[in-house]
Protein backbone atom coordinates (compact mmCIF):
# COMPACT_ATOMS: atom_id res chain seq x y z
CA UNK A 1 0.00 0.00 0.00
CA UNK A 2 1.45 3.38 -0.93
CA UNK A 3 2.58 5.82 1.72
CA UNK A 4 -0.11 8.36 0.76
CA UNK A 5 -2.84 5.92 1.81
CA UNK A 6 -1.60 5.65 5.38
CA UNK A 7 -0.80 8.27 7.98
CA UNK A 8 2.64 6.93 8.91
CA UNK A 9 5.58 5.13 7.39
CA UNK A 10 6.78 3.59 10.68
CA UNK A 11 5.22 3.23 14.13
CA UNK A 12 7.28 2.03 17.08
CA UNK A 13 5.27 0.08 19.68
CA UNK A 14 7.07 -0.31 23.00
CA UNK A 15 9.18 2.85 22.89
CA UNK A 16 8.95 3.31 26.68
CA UNK A 17 10.86 0.08 27.33
CA UNK A 18 14.63 -0.35 27.39
CA UNK A 19 15.28 -1.68 23.88
CA UNK A 20 12.35 0.31 22.53
CA UNK A 21 13.97 3.46 23.89
CA UNK A 22 17.25 2.63 22.17
CA UNK A 23 15.37 2.02 18.92
CA UNK A 24 13.54 5.33 19.26
CA UNK A 25 16.85 7.06 19.91
CA UNK A 26 18.37 5.53 16.80
CA UNK A 27 15.45 6.74 14.69
CA UNK A 28 15.74 10.22 16.21
CA UNK A 29 19.38 10.39 15.13
CA UNK A 30 19.11 8.67 11.77
CA UNK A 31 15.57 8.84 10.35
CA UNK A 32 15.44 10.59 6.96
CA UNK A 33 13.58 13.89 6.79
CA UNK A 34 10.74 12.36 4.77
CA UNK A 35 9.92 9.69 7.38
CA UNK A 36 6.53 10.03 9.03
CA UNK A 37 6.84 8.12 12.27
CA UNK A 38 5.07 7.78 15.59
CA UNK A 39 5.40 6.19 19.01
CA UNK A 40 2.68 3.90 20.33
CA UNK A 41 1.89 2.55 23.79
CA UNK A 42 -0.71 2.40 26.51
CA UNK A 43 0.77 5.04 28.88
CA UNK A 44 0.49 8.53 27.42
CA UNK A 45 2.62 10.09 30.17
CA UNK A 46 5.54 7.75 29.58
CA UNK A 47 5.27 8.29 25.83
CA UNK A 48 5.42 12.04 26.35
CA UNK A 49 8.55 11.64 28.47
CA UNK A 50 10.16 9.54 25.77
CA UNK A 51 9.28 12.09 23.10
CA UNK A 52 10.82 14.83 25.24
CA UNK A 53 14.05 12.82 25.42
CA UNK A 54 14.03 12.39 21.64
CA UNK A 55 13.44 16.11 21.16
CA UNK A 56 16.69 16.77 23.01
CA UNK A 57 18.40 14.64 20.35
CA UNK A 58 16.63 16.39 17.46
CA UNK A 59 14.11 19.22 17.96
CA UNK A 60 12.07 17.94 15.02
CA UNK A 61 11.06 14.96 17.17
CA UNK A 62 8.59 17.27 18.89
CA UNK A 63 6.42 16.55 15.84
CA UNK A 64 6.47 12.77 16.41
CA UNK A 65 2.88 11.69 17.07
CA UNK A 66 1.84 9.58 20.08
CA UNK A 67 -0.69 6.81 19.52
CA UNK A 68 -2.67 4.76 22.01
CA UNK A 69 -2.14 1.00 21.67
CA UNK A 70 -2.67 -1.76 24.22
CA UNK A 71 -2.15 -5.51 23.70
CA UNK A 72 -5.40 -6.08 25.63
CA UNK A 73 -7.33 -3.76 23.30
CA UNK A 74 -7.64 -5.46 19.92
CA UNK A 75 -9.34 -2.43 18.41
CA UNK A 76 -6.40 -0.18 19.27
CA UNK A 77 -3.99 -2.62 17.61
CA UNK A 78 -6.15 -2.83 14.51
CA UNK A 79 -6.21 0.97 14.27
CA UNK A 80 -2.44 1.04 14.75
CA UNK A 81 -1.80 -1.50 11.99
CA UNK A 82 -4.15 0.27 9.58
CA UNK A 83 -2.44 3.63 10.16
CA UNK A 84 1.09 2.71 9.08
CA UNK A 85 3.15 0.89 6.47
CA UNK A 86 5.54 -0.69 9.02
CA UNK A 87 5.14 -1.63 12.69
CA UNK A 88 8.14 -2.15 14.98
CA UNK A 89 7.37 -3.86 18.28
CA UNK A 90 9.68 -4.43 21.23
CA UNK A 91 6.88 -5.52 23.58
CA UNK A 92 7.76 -8.94 24.97
CA UNK A 93 7.80 -11.69 25.98
CA UNK A 94 6.14 -12.07 22.61
CA UNK A 95 4.44 -15.36 23.44
CA UNK A 96 2.45 -13.41 26.06
CA UNK A 97 1.92 -10.09 24.31
CA UNK A 98 2.79 -10.45 20.63
CA UNK A 99 0.04 -12.38 18.86
CA UNK A 100 -2.70 -9.69 18.70
CA UNK A 101 -0.40 -7.26 16.88
CA UNK A 102 0.78 -9.91 14.42
CA UNK A 103 -2.87 -10.72 13.72
CA UNK A 104 -3.70 -7.04 13.16
CA UNK A 105 -0.77 -6.56 10.76
CA UNK A 106 -1.56 -9.73 8.82
CA UNK A 107 -5.16 -8.56 8.39
CA UNK A 108 -4.22 -4.99 7.44
CA UNK A 109 -1.40 -5.88 5.04
CA UNK A 110 1.13 -4.06 7.23
CA UNK A 111 4.82 -4.96 7.40
CA UNK A 112 5.85 -6.11 10.89
CA UNK A 113 9.27 -6.49 12.57
CA UNK A 114 10.17 -7.58 16.10
CA UNK A 115 13.04 -8.92 18.21
CA UNK A 116 11.43 -12.25 19.10
CA UNK A 117 13.88 -14.91 20.20
CA UNK A 118 11.11 -17.32 21.16
CA UNK A 119 10.77 -20.32 18.80
CA UNK A 120 7.28 -21.13 20.08
CA UNK A 121 5.98 -17.68 19.17
CA UNK A 122 7.63 -17.73 15.75
CA UNK A 123 6.24 -21.17 14.90
CA UNK A 124 2.79 -20.24 16.19
CA UNK A 125 2.54 -17.10 14.04
CA UNK A 126 3.62 -19.08 10.98
CA UNK A 127 0.84 -21.60 11.56
CA UNK A 128 -1.86 -19.01 12.24
CA UNK A 129 -0.98 -16.01 10.07
CA UNK A 130 1.35 -16.89 7.20
CA UNK A 131 -1.38 -17.49 4.63
CA UNK A 132 -3.36 -14.39 5.58
CA UNK A 133 -0.29 -12.16 5.53
CA UNK A 134 0.75 -13.54 2.14
CA UNK A 135 -2.72 -12.77 0.79
CA UNK A 136 -2.79 -9.17 2.11
CA UNK A 137 0.81 -8.36 1.14
CA UNK A 138 2.20 -8.12 4.67
CA UNK A 139 5.70 -9.21 5.61
CA UNK A 140 5.84 -10.74 9.08
CA UNK A 141 9.53 -10.72 10.05
CA UNK A 142 10.56 -12.01 13.46
CA UNK A 143 13.93 -12.01 15.24
CA UNK A 144 14.99 -8.86 13.42
CA UNK A 145 17.79 -7.91 15.78
CA UNK A 146 21.31 -9.18 16.23
CA UNK A 147 20.40 -12.69 17.33
CA UNK A 148 18.93 -13.81 14.04
CA UNK A 149 18.88 -11.05 11.44
CA UNK A 150 22.60 -10.40 11.33
CA UNK A 151 23.50 -14.09 11.33
CA UNK A 152 20.85 -14.75 8.71
CA UNK A 153 22.38 -12.04 6.52
CA UNK A 154 25.87 -13.44 7.11
CA UNK A 155 24.84 -16.84 5.77
CA UNK A 156 22.99 -15.16 2.87
CA UNK A 157 26.14 -13.24 1.93
CA UNK A 158 28.31 -16.36 2.22
CA UNK A 159 26.01 -18.21 -0.17
CA UNK A 160 26.43 -15.44 -2.75
CA UNK A 161 30.19 -16.11 -2.88
CA UNK A 162 29.73 -19.80 -3.78
CA UNK A 163 28.81 -21.50 -7.10
CA UNK A 164 25.20 -21.74 -8.15
CA UNK A 165 23.34 -25.09 -8.11
CA UNK A 166 25.97 -26.84 -5.99
CA UNK A 167 25.62 -28.40 -2.54
CA UNK A 168 26.63 -25.84 0.10
CA UNK A 169 27.84 -26.25 3.65
CA UNK A 170 28.33 -23.28 5.96
CA UNK A 171 29.70 -23.20 9.49
CA UNK A 172 28.87 -20.14 11.57
CA UNK A 173 30.91 -19.12 14.63
CA UNK A 174 29.85 -16.39 17.05
CA UNK A 175 32.24 -14.73 19.49
CA UNK A 176 30.66 -12.02 21.61
CA UNK A 177 30.68 -10.14 24.89
CA UNK A 178 27.16 -9.05 25.83
CA UNK A 179 25.07 -7.88 28.79
CA UNK A 180 21.52 -8.67 29.96
CA UNK A 181 18.35 -6.59 30.30
CA UNK A 182 15.19 -7.28 32.26
CA UNK A 183 13.20 -7.88 29.10
CA UNK A 184 15.69 -10.43 27.78
CA UNK A 185 15.67 -12.22 31.14
CA UNK A 186 11.87 -12.43 31.14
CA UNK A 187 11.88 -13.76 27.58
CA UNK A 188 14.43 -16.46 28.43
CA UNK A 189 12.59 -17.57 31.57
CA UNK A 190 9.28 -17.72 29.72
CA UNK A 191 10.69 -19.69 26.77
CA UNK A 192 12.45 -22.27 28.94
CA UNK A 193 9.29 -22.85 30.98
CA UNK A 194 7.23 -23.70 27.87
CA UNK A 195 9.15 -26.53 26.21
CA UNK A 196 6.10 -28.81 25.87
CA UNK A 197 4.10 -26.05 24.21
CA UNK A 198 7.04 -25.46 21.85
CA UNK A 199 7.10 -29.13 20.86
CA UNK A 200 3.37 -29.06 20.06
CA UNK A 201 3.45 -25.95 17.88
CA UNK A 202 6.59 -27.14 16.12
CA UNK A 203 4.74 -30.28 15.04
CA UNK A 204 1.87 -28.12 13.80
CA UNK A 205 4.23 -25.99 11.73
CA UNK A 206 5.84 -29.03 10.13
CA UNK A 207 2.41 -30.20 9.03
CA UNK A 208 1.52 -26.94 7.26
CA UNK A 209 4.83 -25.47 6.07
CA UNK A 210 5.62 -25.88 2.40
CA UNK A 211 9.04 -27.42 1.90
CA UNK A 212 10.94 -27.01 -1.40
CA UNK A 213 10.61 -30.00 -3.71
CA UNK A 214 13.87 -31.66 -4.75
CA UNK A 215 15.99 -29.71 -2.25
CA UNK A 216 17.46 -30.65 1.13
CA UNK A 217 17.90 -28.07 3.91
CA UNK A 218 19.54 -28.81 7.25
CA UNK A 219 20.33 -26.39 10.09
CA UNK A 220 21.90 -27.81 13.24
CA UNK A 221 23.81 -26.76 16.35
CA UNK A 222 26.87 -28.77 15.31
CA UNK A 223 29.26 -30.67 17.56
CA UNK A 224 32.12 -29.24 19.65
CA UNK A 225 35.29 -28.81 17.61
CA UNK A 226 38.54 -26.90 17.44
CA UNK A 227 38.60 -24.52 14.48
CA UNK A 228 42.19 -24.17 13.33
CA UNK A 229 41.44 -21.23 11.08
CA UNK A 230 40.12 -19.28 14.07
CA UNK A 231 42.53 -20.74 16.61
CA UNK A 232 39.70 -21.44 19.04
CA UNK A 233 37.22 -24.00 20.30
CA UNK A 234 33.64 -23.79 19.06
CA UNK A 235 30.69 -25.20 21.00
CA UNK A 236 27.09 -25.93 19.90
CA UNK A 237 24.76 -22.94 20.08
CA UNK A 238 21.07 -23.95 19.97
CA UNK A 239 19.51 -20.52 19.38
CA UNK A 240 16.63 -19.34 17.20
CA UNK A 241 19.03 -18.13 14.52
CA UNK A 242 19.34 -21.70 13.20
CA UNK A 243 15.59 -21.76 12.70
CA UNK A 244 15.64 -18.44 10.85
CA UNK A 245 18.54 -19.49 8.61
CA UNK A 246 16.83 -22.78 7.80
CA UNK A 247 13.68 -20.94 6.70
CA UNK A 248 15.75 -18.60 4.50
CA UNK A 249 17.34 -21.62 2.84
CA UNK A 250 13.92 -23.11 2.14
CA UNK A 251 12.64 -19.84 0.68
CA UNK A 252 15.66 -19.07 -1.52
CA UNK A 253 16.69 -21.57 -4.25
CA UNK A 254 20.10 -19.83 -4.41
CA UNK A 255 21.06 -21.83 -1.30
CA UNK A 256 21.45 -24.85 -3.60
CA UNK A 257 20.05 -28.37 -3.92
CA UNK A 258 21.60 -29.54 -0.64
CA UNK A 259 22.23 -26.93 2.05
CA UNK A 260 23.64 -27.51 5.52
CA UNK A 261 24.31 -24.90 8.20
CA UNK A 262 25.96 -25.54 11.56
CA UNK A 263 25.93 -22.92 14.30
CA UNK A 264 28.45 -22.66 17.14
CA UNK A 265 29.80 -20.18 19.65
CA UNK A 266 33.47 -19.53 20.40
CA UNK A 267 34.18 -20.64 23.97
CA UNK A 268 37.07 -22.02 25.97
CA UNK A 269 36.22 -25.70 26.77
CA UNK A 270 36.17 -25.07 30.52
CA UNK A 271 33.97 -22.00 30.11
CA UNK A 272 31.70 -23.95 27.75
CA UNK A 273 31.35 -26.81 30.24
CA UNK A 274 30.50 -24.34 33.01
CA UNK A 275 27.94 -22.69 30.75
CA UNK A 276 26.26 -26.01 29.96
CA UNK A 277 26.05 -26.95 33.64
CA UNK A 278 24.66 -23.51 34.51
CA UNK A 279 22.09 -23.78 31.72
CA UNK A 280 20.90 -27.19 32.93
CA UNK A 281 20.57 -25.93 36.50
CA UNK A 282 18.70 -22.86 35.28
CA UNK A 283 16.34 -25.03 33.24
CA UNK A 284 15.52 -27.16 36.29
CA UNK A 285 14.99 -24.13 38.53
CA UNK A 286 12.73 -22.45 35.99
CA UNK A 287 10.29 -25.36 36.09
CA UNK A 288 9.38 -24.35 39.68
CA UNK A 289 7.14 -21.29 39.38
CA UNK A 290 8.06 -19.54 42.67
CA UNK A 291 11.76 -19.87 41.86
CA UNK A 292 11.12 -18.60 38.34
CA UNK A 293 9.48 -15.49 39.78
CA UNK A 294 12.47 -14.91 42.08
CA UNK A 295 14.86 -15.14 39.12
CA UNK A 296 12.68 -12.75 37.15
CA UNK A 297 13.31 -10.04 39.75
CA UNK A 298 17.09 -10.13 39.31
CA UNK A 299 16.77 -7.55 36.55
CA UNK A 300 13.38 -5.87 36.28
CA UNK A 301 11.61 -5.37 32.92
CA UNK A 302 12.51 -1.98 31.47
CA UNK A 303 15.98 -2.06 32.99
CA UNK A 304 19.16 -2.79 31.08
CA UNK A 305 22.91 -2.31 30.95
CA UNK A 306 24.25 1.22 31.11
CA UNK A 307 25.77 2.99 28.14
CA UNK A 308 29.21 2.51 29.70
CA UNK A 309 28.58 -1.21 30.12
CA UNK A 310 27.30 -1.57 26.56
CA UNK A 311 30.37 0.26 25.25
CA UNK A 312 32.49 -2.65 26.46
CA UNK A 313 30.42 -5.21 24.54
CA UNK A 314 31.20 -6.42 21.02
CA UNK A 315 30.69 -9.28 18.60
CA UNK A 316 32.44 -11.08 15.77
CA UNK A 317 30.46 -13.51 13.60
CA UNK A 318 32.46 -15.69 11.20
CA UNK A 319 31.05 -17.84 8.40
CA UNK A 320 33.08 -20.42 6.51
CA UNK A 321 31.31 -21.87 3.49
CA UNK A 322 32.19 -24.45 0.90
CA UNK A 323 30.52 -25.64 -2.30
CA UNK A 324 31.46 -26.70 -5.81
CA UNK A 325 35.11 -27.00 -4.83
CA UNK A 326 35.27 -23.38 -3.65
CA UNK A 327 35.44 -21.75 -0.23
CA UNK A 328 34.07 -18.46 1.12
CA UNK A 329 34.93 -16.65 4.33
CA UNK A 330 32.68 -13.91 5.72
CA UNK A 331 33.21 -11.97 8.92
CA UNK A 332 30.82 -9.44 10.50
CA UNK A 333 31.90 -7.23 13.39
CA UNK A 334 30.27 -4.57 15.48
CA UNK A 335 29.52 -3.19 18.94
CA UNK A 336 27.10 -4.21 21.68
CA UNK A 337 25.11 -7.06 20.10
CA UNK A 338 22.25 -7.34 22.57
CA UNK A 339 20.96 -3.79 22.52
CA UNK A 340 22.77 -1.06 20.58
CA UNK A 341 23.28 -3.13 17.45
CA UNK A 342 19.91 -4.85 17.79
CA UNK A 343 18.17 -1.46 17.98
CA UNK A 344 20.13 -0.36 14.91
CA UNK A 345 19.22 -3.50 12.95
CA UNK A 346 15.55 -3.28 13.94
CA UNK A 347 15.28 0.39 12.97
CA UNK A 348 17.15 -0.04 9.69
CA UNK A 349 14.95 -3.02 8.82
CA UNK A 350 11.87 -0.85 9.32
CA UNK A 351 13.34 1.91 7.15
CA UNK A 352 14.21 -0.70 4.54
CA UNK A 353 10.62 -1.97 4.48
CA UNK A 354 9.27 1.58 4.36
CA UNK A 355 11.31 2.84 1.42
CA UNK A 356 13.44 0.31 -0.47
CA UNK A 357 12.59 -1.74 -3.54
CA UNK A 358 12.41 -5.28 -2.20
CA UNK A 359 11.64 -8.79 -3.48
CA UNK A 360 7.94 -9.54 -3.75
CA UNK A 361 7.90 -12.07 -0.93
CA UNK A 362 5.07 -11.80 1.57
CA UNK A 363 3.73 -13.69 4.54
CA UNK A 364 5.93 -15.11 7.28
CA UNK A 365 9.42 -14.39 5.88
CA UNK A 366 12.97 -13.95 7.15
CA UNK A 367 15.27 -10.91 7.12
CA UNK A 368 17.45 -12.40 4.37
CA UNK A 369 14.53 -13.50 2.19
CA UNK A 370 12.61 -10.24 2.62
CA UNK A 371 15.40 -7.64 2.55
CA UNK A 372 18.72 -9.35 1.70
CA UNK A 373 21.12 -7.05 -0.17
CA UNK A 374 19.24 -3.89 0.75
CA UNK A 375 19.48 -4.49 4.50
CA UNK A 376 23.16 -5.48 4.25
CA UNK A 377 23.85 -2.20 2.47
CA UNK A 378 22.00 -0.23 5.12
CA UNK A 379 23.77 -1.92 8.03
CA UNK A 380 27.15 -1.52 6.36
CA UNK A 381 26.49 2.19 5.95
CA UNK A 382 25.40 2.31 9.61
CA UNK A 383 28.74 1.01 10.87
CA UNK A 384 28.42 -2.77 11.01
CA UNK A 385 31.35 -4.19 9.04
CA UNK A 386 30.87 -7.01 6.53
CA UNK A 387 34.14 -8.44 5.18
CA UNK A 388 34.62 -11.18 2.61
CA UNK A 389 37.57 -13.34 1.65
CA UNK A 390 37.18 -15.58 -1.39
CA UNK A 391 39.68 -17.23 -3.77
CA UNK A 392 41.72 -14.48 -5.43
CA UNK A 393 41.05 -11.85 -2.74
CA UNK A 394 43.56 -10.44 -0.28
CA UNK A 395 44.08 -12.27 3.03
CA UNK A 396 42.48 -9.36 4.87
CA UNK A 397 39.33 -9.57 2.77
CA UNK A 398 37.30 -6.57 1.64
CA UNK A 399 34.25 -4.67 2.75
CA UNK A 400 31.02 -5.89 1.20
CA UNK A 401 28.10 -3.49 0.82
CA UNK A 402 25.64 -4.28 -1.99
CA UNK A 403 24.07 -1.28 -3.67
CA UNK A 404 20.72 -0.32 -2.23
CA UNK A 405 17.81 0.97 -4.27
CA UNK A 406 15.61 3.46 -2.48
CA UNK A 407 12.09 4.62 -3.24
CA UNK A 408 11.51 7.47 -0.83
CA UNK A 409 8.15 9.29 -0.79
CA UNK A 410 7.74 12.46 -2.81
CA UNK A 411 9.07 15.79 -1.59
CA UNK A 412 5.57 16.88 -0.59
CA UNK A 413 5.70 14.23 2.16
CA UNK A 414 9.09 15.28 3.53
CA UNK A 415 8.24 15.74 7.16
CA UNK A 416 9.13 13.88 10.28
Amino acid sequence: MSGTERSYDVVLFGATGFTGGLTAGYLARNAPAWLRWALAGRDRTRLERRRAELTEIDPRCAEVRLLHADVKDVGSLRALAESTRVVITTVGPYIRYGEPLVAACAEAGTNYVDLAGEPEFVDMTYVRYHDQAAATGARIIHSCGFESALLDLGVYLTVQQLPVDEPIQIDGYLHAIAALSGGSLQTTLTALSRMRALARVRRERRRVERFPAGRVVKSTAGAPRRVRRLGAWAMPMPTISRQTIGQSARLLPRYGPNFCYRHRTIKHPIAAAAMIVAFLLLFLVIQVRPLRHVLGRVVKPGQGPSEARRAKCWFRATFIGSGGGQEAFIQITGGDPGYDESAKILAEAALCLASDELPQRFGHVTPAAAMGDSLIARLSAAGIEFRTSIPGSSPEGRSQAPRRQSAAPAASEEKR
